[in-house]
């Protein structure tokens, strides 16, 4: 028996829950996509590096709450505090 595959419009639904491209409510949206997504990033980075949010939070001169609040997407950090939390993890950012 063949079963009858059904097809899904991602653009669709995406224009449908979050509005057109361009649109402010679209660009909201992805915005809050992006912050999450850098978030995840961190947190992941901080995990692989081995250290702990205290850790981390010591080395750049904050608290552990400051690096729970970025890792949850709670609050994005200034460009400065990115990088020395990048640099603190013994990575470094490429930009192309």
């Amino acid at each position: 028996m063949k079963t009858k595959m059904q097809t899904y419009n991602v653009s669709e639904e995406l224009n449908r829950t979050f509005g057109a491209p361009g649109t402010d409510s679209r660009r909201l949206a992805e915005d809050q996509a992006w912050e999450e997504y850098n978030a995840q990033i961190l947190l992941d980075a901080r995990k692989e590096s081995g250290m702990t949010q205290s850790e981390l939070a010591n080395k750049i001169g904050t608290d552990k709450s400051y690096i729970s609040r970025v890792e949850r997407g709670l609050t994005i950090p200034s460009i400065s505090t990115f990088y020395r939390m990048v640099s603190a993890m013994g990575l470094t950012v490429e930009l192309r």
